[in-house]
This record gives C-alpha cells, sequence and structure tokens, in this order.
C-alpha cells in the first residue's frame, strides 16, 4: 500500500468512526423521546403548565405584549410582563396543533435534542459509549425538572453556549461571535438568560488562566463580547425589564423560600441527586485529575447555585461533565475519544458506518410514525391534582361567580379557563410586598383570623382548595360550606 492509499484508508475509517459517534449520538436521542414518551404525562404534573400555554395562547389571539396583570383580581392593572413569550407562544403552538400531547412532543423533542447534544460533545474527547452513558445519567439526574414551561426549551442552548465558549477558551481564540444570536433568542424563551453571562465570564477566566496576559488581542475579543452579551439581550419586546424582573428573583423575594423549586437541596428529597454528588466528590479525590482554577470555580458555582435552588440542578449535572471532558481525555488516555479512534472498528460500528443515511432516515420515518400513532391512540392530559376538572365542571353547572380564593396549585388551571386568581405562579412579580407571606400564614395553626380577614378584604364568592390544602377546617369553623368534594379539589360556598 502506497502513502497515498494510506492516507485515503485513514481518512475513511475516521470518516466512518464520526459517522458511527453520530449514529451513536442519534440512537442515545431516540431512545430517550421513547422513554420520556412512556411516561408522558409526568411532564404535565406542574400547575405553571397551565398558565404559561394560556399566556402563549392570549399573544397569538391578541398580538400585544401585556404590561399589566389581566390575569388575577387580587393584582389586577399591577405591573407584569410576560418576559418570556416566545417559550410561552412555542407551547402554544404546540397546544393549538396537537393538545397537550403536543405540548408532550415539543417538550420531549427538546430534551431529547439535549441528549443528542450532550453525547455528541462529549463523545468529541470521550469513548462514545462512555459519552452516551453520561448523556442519559445526567438526564435522568435532572428529570425532576423535565416540566411542560419555557425553561426546556433553554436546554440545548445553554449546552452549546458552553461548550463553545469553553472550547473556544481551550483553544486560546475569540469567542464565536454567532453565539450572540443564541443570547437573543434566549433572552425571550426564558429568563435564565442572564446566565449566559456567567457562564462567559467562567470560560473567560479560563482562558486568562491559560494564556495570562499573552495574548492581548484575544483577551480584549473576549472582554468585547462579554459587554455584548447584555446588550443583545435587549433584543426583547420589554428591553431592559426582562433583565431587571430576573434580577428581583435571583435576589430573593418573599414567594422564593415558600415555592418547592426555588427551595435549597434538601437530601431526603433527592437521595439519587446525592449519591451521584458524593460519588463525583469520591472520584475527583482519589483520582489524580486536575482542572484548572477557572474551571474549578466553576464547578463550585454550579453546585452552590444547585444546593441553593433546587431548580438549577442542571447547570451542576450537565455543565460540569462538558466542561472538564477534555481534561479527563488527556489525563486518563484510555477513556479518550483518540483510544476509541485507534482501535479496529468492530461489526456493529461498521454496520453503523456503511448505513448511516438509511438509519438516519429510518430513526425520521419511525420518529414521525411515532408522533402520529402516539398522537391518535394515546391522549396526554395535566394532572388531576392540577386540573381540578371535576370541581371547575361543577362549578360552571352552578354558576358559581365572585372572586374565588383559591390554593396556589389551582391558580394556572383557573387562569386557562379564563377565572380571575387569588394567587398562581407567577410570584416572580405580582402577590408580594407581604401577601404570599400572608397568604402563606392563613394556612398555619393560627391562621384563622387572617384568613376570615381575607374573606372579607377580597369578597370573596367562594373558594377552590386542594384536597389537602391546610385552611379547610378554618372554613368549616367559619360556617362555610362544603359545597362539592373529590379527590383533589374542594369547593366551599359562604354559609347562608
Amino acid at each position: 500500500m502506497n502513502q497515498t492509499e494510506a492516507i485515503l484508508t485513514a481518512t475513511l475509517s475516521i470518516e466512518d468512526a464520526q459517522r458511527t459517534r453520530l449514529v451513536f449520538c442519534l440512537l442515545a436521542a431516540l431512545a430517550m423521546a421513547g422513554a420520556l414518551a412512556a411516561q408522558a404525562g409526568a411532564t404535565l404534573q406542574d400547575p405553571d403548565s397551565w398558565w404559561q400555554v394560556k399566556v402563549g395562547l392570549d399573544f397569538l389571539a391578541n398580538r400585544t405584549f401585556p404590561t399589566v396583570d389581566p390575569y388575577s383580581y387580587t393584582f389586577a392593572g399591577q405591573p407584569w410582563i410576560a418576559k418570556e413569550w416566545l417559550g410561552q407562544v412555542l407551547l402554544a403552538l404546540a397546544y393549538r396543533t396537537g393538545g397537550w400531547n403536543g405540548v408532550v412532543t415539543v417538550i420531549i423533542t427538546s430534551i431529547s435534542l439535549t441528549v443528542f447534544l450532550m453525547g455528541w460533545f462529549l463523545s468529541a474527547w470521550l469513548k462514545p459509549i462512555l459519552a452516551i452513558t453520561l448523556a442519559f445519567a445526567v438526564v435522568f439526574l435532572i428529570n425532576p425538572i423535565f416540566t411542560a414551561r419555557p425553561h426546556v426549551f433553554t436546554f440545548p442552548i445553554i449546552v452549546i453556549w458552553t461548550e463553545m465558549l469553553f472550547r473556544a477558551a481551550r483553544e486560546e481564540r475569540a469567542p464565536p461571535w454567532w453565539l450572540l444570536v443564541l443570547v437573543v433568542l434566549w433572552a425571550n424563551l426564558h429568563a435564565t438568560f442572564t446566565l449566559s453571562f456567567v457562564i462567559a465570564a467562567f470560560a473567560g477566566l479560563d482562558l486568562l488562566a491559560r494564556t495570562g496576559l499573552s495574548k492581548p488581542a484575544v483577551l480584549a475579543k473576549w472582554v468585547a463580547f462579554g459587554l455584548l452579551c447584555p446588550l443583545v439581550s435587549l433584543i426583547h419586546p420589554y428591553g431592559v425589564q426582562a433583565i431587571l424582573a430576573t434580577l428581583t428573583v435571583a435576589y430573593g423575594n418573599e414567594a422564593v423560600p415558600l415555592i418547592m423549586e426555588w427551595k435549597a437541596f434538601n437530601q431526603p428529597d433527592n437521595p439519587v441527586q446525592e449519591v451521584a454528588m458524593l460519588l463525583g466528590l469520591f472520584g475527583l479525590l482519589v483520582s489524580r485529575l486536575r482542572i484548572g482554577w477557572a474551571k474549578a470555580l466553576f464547578v463550585v458555582f454550579t453546585l452552590h447555585v444547585y444546593l441553593a435552588h433546587l431548580r438549577f440542578m442542571y447547570l451542576f449535572f450537565l455543565l460540569v461533565p462538558l466542561v472538564i471532558a477534555v481534561e479527563v481525555a488527556l489525563q486518563y488516555p484510555s477513556l479518550s475519544a483518540i483510544a476509541w479512534l485507534a482501535e479496529k472498528r468492530d461489526g456493529p460500528e461498521k454496520f453503523f458506518a456503511r448505513r448511516f443515511y438509511a438509519i438516519c432516515g429510518a430513526a425520521v420515518v419511525l420518529v414521525i410514525g411515532a408522533v402520529a400513532v402516539l398522537g391518535s391512540a394515546y391522549q396526554v392530559a395535566p394532572s388531576p391534582k392540577t386540573s381540578a376538572s371535576g370541581a371547575l365542571a361543577f362549578a360552571e353547572s352552578h354558576h358559581l361567580s365572585g372572586n374565588v380564593l383559591n390554593s396556589y396549585n389551582f391558580g394556572g388551571t383557573l387562569i386557562f379557563h379564563g377565572i380571575k386568581t387569588y394567587i398562581d405562579g407567577r410570584t416572580d412579580q405580582l402577590f408580594l410586598g407581604g401577601f404570599t407571606k400572608t397568604d402563606d400564614e392563613t394556612g398555619h395553626s393560627d391562621g384563622k383570623p387572617l384568613l376570615e380577614a381575607r374573606l372579607k378584604k377580597y369578597a370573596i364568592g367562594w373558594a377552590l382548595l386542594s384536597a389537602g390544602d391546610s385552611r379547610i377546617p378554618f372554613f368549616d369553623q367559619l360556617g362555610w360550606k362544603r359545597a362539592y368534594a373529590d379527590d383533589y379539589a374542594v369547593i366551599y360556598l359562604p354559609g347562608a
């Protein structure tokens, strides 16, 4: 074999390996989609899914961006912005197309795309089987936050953003300017877009740790990129208001300690995640892995944010493997993609490489067919714990009117059905100034006087409570009559 033939053979071998790697990632995404589809209803457990879809539907109908609250009576007319309008519109379009099945489909698609991207980026450094295993593991660990809300649409964005920036820092070059488009998209999808500034800063620190001040031109481009990030995020219907609304939550408000997803890490509620963190810590302590001070700070930051607020578990579990994969590969060559490329391709890998286009085509057909078949044969619906469907049917048939005092978890379904709420999940901007704190206190053992005062203050005409609401005994004691009850909801009416 001459030199030209040898080079051609090596090139073809690398192309086959890359195709195999791509097929592995594609199959992993399909497997994740199948697993999520098997428990599709689990993504509709969050009460906020209702109002997120409704806000999007109202935008599609009116083509206007709200500036005051149109959905509650307690804070009607107070400043409120739909800062995640694009994510809400995507959910609404999915709902228009396929009902709740459509909503679940776009959520599963976003998560599956995240698995694909994780597998692809990790397998650039690690053996594909290890990369895919890691991708599955991290997605499994963040499963508790897979809900039909706009934040899920940002998962692929944050993976691409983190990978591209830390790759640029590793290669000691300027960040890709096209990433600024992702900031604009992220800013309109979900309020976590300010995390893009923080991640960019850590990537910049990684570059600084590698080069010092030896490459001032590159450092200047990083500084310019960092300054442009908040600037381009202002390409938003609400401009700077979107950033300010995000910061009010980041620094905490009275509702934050009372909402489950904003609470700190609690070991009894998250044993699997605790085991994963402890195993990771053990691995770092017994290994010789060195990642540098900038990346170490990034790991500490993501862990801190996760331990402070459960909702940010994905920052730690998704991003840390992406950031340290290169060090693992370089310091443990037997785990690296280079070691895999040097191996002789086995039977399944050769099969995947030779039938690459056929497999990709079959995957597309399979996905389209599965969506069509499952969509017609199986209909998902939000959890009855949040829908109060029986109670709302009773309210409609009995023409209940007036202001309703509702449990927090029923706020979303009330908005969706056009009923003004007492409280709902928009506590990032509304139900503040002592309102949420006092509402919580009405459920305490000494809360009956507070509840009675609120019933009078807001001229409550009926109450829609979850079956486990701690205020139920107070309604009985105050002479209210139970008009309806099922396993999930209770309706009370004022006594005669």
